[in-house]
C-alpha cells in the first residue's frame, strides 16, 4: 500500500490539515494518509505544546470518520527530538509491505536541505508537496523525487486557533466539532 506520511505537532489539528490530507488521499496515488504526531519538532520550541497524548487524541477525534486516515504515535517511542529520516527508517522496518511518501508544505522546501539526511528522505520516500502562502524560493521544482500537488492554498494556523481559545473567541469551523468539544472539556490552551 502507498501511504502518505503527514508529520506535525497538530497543536491542535485543524481544518487546514484535514483538507490537505483529503486532497492527498483523493487526488494522488496515495491509498492512506498517516498523521504522525511529533512530540517535539527539532525546529520549534515546545513551550505551548499540549502533551503528545492529548494531541494524539485530538487527531484521533478529527479523523475517526475517515477510513483513509490513520494516526501514528511512532515518534512517542523514539528519542526526542525526532528526526524525519529516523522515523521513516523505523516505519520502513516495521511495515516493509508499505511504500511511504512524505507530505510537506511548500514553505518547508527552502529549509529542507537543512533537515537531517534530506537526500536520503528524497531517495527513500520522495516528497508530495502542497502549496503554502509566502513560500520562499527553493530548488526543487524540477527534482524527480518531488511531486507538487494542486491543493487549496490555506492559511489557517494552530497559533491563531490557540490565540482565539485563550481570548475567548470562536474556533468553530476552524477545527472539527469533536476536536473543539475536547478542547473545551479539557480546557486546552487556556
Amino acid at each position: 500500500m502507498k501511504i502518505g506520511l503527514f508529520f506535525g505537532s497538530f497543536n491542535p489539528i485543524h481544518i487546514g490539515h484535514l483538507i490537505i490530507a483529503n486532497t492527498m488521499a483523493t487526488q494522488t496515488d496515495l491509498e492512506q494518509i498517516w498523521f504522525v504526531v511529533s512530540p517535539q519538532n527539532p525546529f520549534k520550541k515546545n513551550s505551548s505544546l499540549l502533551h503528545e497524548f492529548d494531541r494524539y487524541d485530538l487527531v484521533q477525534r478529527a479523523i475517526s470518520d475517515n477510513a483513509f486516515f490513520k494516526v501514528s504515535d511512532i515518534e512517542f517511542h523514539m528519542p526526542k527530538p525526532s528526526y524525519t529520516i529516523d522515523t521513516i527508517a523505523r516505519l520502513q522496518e516495521k511495515y516493509p509491505q508499505h511504500e511511504f511518501r512524505l507530505i510537506i508544505g511548500e514553505d518547508n522546501l527552502a529549509q529542507f536541505p537543512n533537515w537531517k539526511n534530506h537526500d536520503k528522505i528524497l531517495e527513500y520516500t520522495g516528497l508530495y508537496v502542497y502549496p503554502r502562502p509566502d513560500s520562499k524560493k527553493h530548488g526543487f521544482k524540477e527534482h524527480p523525487a518531488v511531486r507538487f500537488v494542486d491543493a487549496p492554498l490555506l492559511d489557517i494556523s494552530a497559533t491563531y486557533i490557540r490565540d482565539c481559545i485563550r481570548t475567548g473567541r470562536s474556533i468553530r469551523y476552524m477545527v472539527p466539532e469533536p476536536v473543539e468539544q475536547l478542547i473545551r472539556i479539557k480546557k486546552f490552551f487556556i
